[in-house]
């Protein structure tokens, strides 16, 4: 009673299969590799300068961290020592 009713499936024409043939690539005719060599190469220094610059980054960070935190400690003692006079 409250089942839908489902339309007809049409019946899709059957067609003769025909077997694909498979053909082999033909051989490159002596095709030049200079120029993608070239960029591989020009694409590993460009990533080892970006790491190159990332790293001196990370060294600068590094140092500066290290320097405020020495000059922190300086400034406490300091500081506390005068409280004591």
């Amino acid at each position: 009673m409250f089942r839908p009713k489902l339309p007809d499936v049409p019946s899709l024409p059957t067609l003769p299969v025909t077997p694909q043939q498979t053909q082999t690539p033909a051989p490159s005719a002596g095709r030049p590799v200079a120029p993608y060599v070239g960029l591989g190469v020009g694409a590993v220094a460009a990533v080892i300068v970006v790491g190159i610059v990332l790293t001196a980054l990370l060294a600068a960070v590094a140092v500066s961290a290290v320097s405020v935190a020495i000059a922190a400690v300086v400034l406490r003692s300091l500081v506390s020592s005068a409280h004591q006079r």
